[in-house]
């Protein structure tokens, strides 16, 4: 698995200072950019939140752009110099508070692609999200799914995740939750959608500040531990340079979870597992 290192990449994350709830300042920005790059990570799209019903409010909106514009910039500047070795890129996480936004502005999409992130509010699936994901595919336009095993309203089958699939959607897992950062239900409902081969994308979603991680090794760690190398490559390194060619991601095999698995994952947080350099 040491080949992996270095040639990662992460699609979400909350890197632009003072635009959201991630990094306030560029400082922060830069302490992110070097935990990552330490953890194997050369690409990085950094996800800002906006909401989708903002759109609708043109002076608003733009105004808002304006500002993540500014920031972008400053932030790109500094971050290329410190850390030439990693191509850095621009996208949102978009909320779709409201199922018939306009969200053909090219601006929210990933890294000048054709793939966008999107979330749903209040990390509470609507009813009949699957007619919005079509809505947004038959726009030209590939949505990945941010961390849905971190949803209420996802039904212990995951009938609701098989849905976005068929309709065309992607679905990007949080590292952290692997590892139990967003409690036991969470890691559950990750290692069941890993299970079912139905995970596109391992990310981060690295919000910058103080007391917080981006678990990159961690999970990287417990997917080894159960002998998914390949998967943790093809979702953290494939998968990812084939978004920014805009190329769809390639299929992830269906992972084998032993007995005992979820006991092996305490002892490494508690400090009692294996340590990779």
């Amino acid at each position: 698995m040491e080949s992996v290192l270095g040639d990662l990449g992460d699609l979400h994350s909350h890197l632009i200072p003072g635009v959201d709830d991630g990094a306030q300042a560029v400082e922060d920005s830069l302490d992110a950019v070097d935990r990552m790059v330490r953890a194997g990570v050369r690409r990085i799209v950094t996800t800002p939140h906006v909401k989708a019903s903002l759109i609708d409010h043109t002076d608003e909106f733009e105004a808002f752009m304006a500002e993540v514009d500014e920031a972008w910039r400053r932030v790109h500047t500094v971050v290329s110099k410190r850390f030439p070795e990693v191509d850095f890129h621009r996208g949102f996480e978009v909320s779709v508070d409201t199922p018939d936004a306009d969200l053909s502005d090219d601006r929210l999409k990933m890294a000048g692609t054709s793939f966008m992130l999107i979330e749903w509010p209040m990390l509470h699936v609507p009813q009949r999200t699957e007619r919005v994901v079509q809505r947004i595919r038959d726009a030209g336009i590939k949505p990945i799914i941010a961390h849905p095993e971190r949803y209420s309203g996802v039904d212990r089958g995951l009938a609701v995740v098989g849905l976005w699939r068929e309709n065309g959607a992607y679905i990007q897992v949080s590292h952290g939750s692997l590892v139990g950062r967003y409690g036991k239900l969470a890691q559950q409902t990750a290692m069941e959608l890993l299970k079912k081969g139905w995970v596109d994308f391992l990310s981060s979603d690295y919000h910058a500040r103080s007391g917080l991680k981006p678990y990159i090794r961690e999970s990287r760690e417990a997917l080894s531990d159960v002998g998914a190398d390949e998967q943790f490559r093809t979702l953290t390194a494939t998968n990812p340079a084939r978004l920014l060619a805009d190329e769809e991601p390639l299929p992830v095999q269906p992972l084998f979870v032993a007995p005992g698995w979820w006991d092996r994952i305490k002892d490494l947080l508690r400090g009692g597992g294996r340590r990779r350099p």
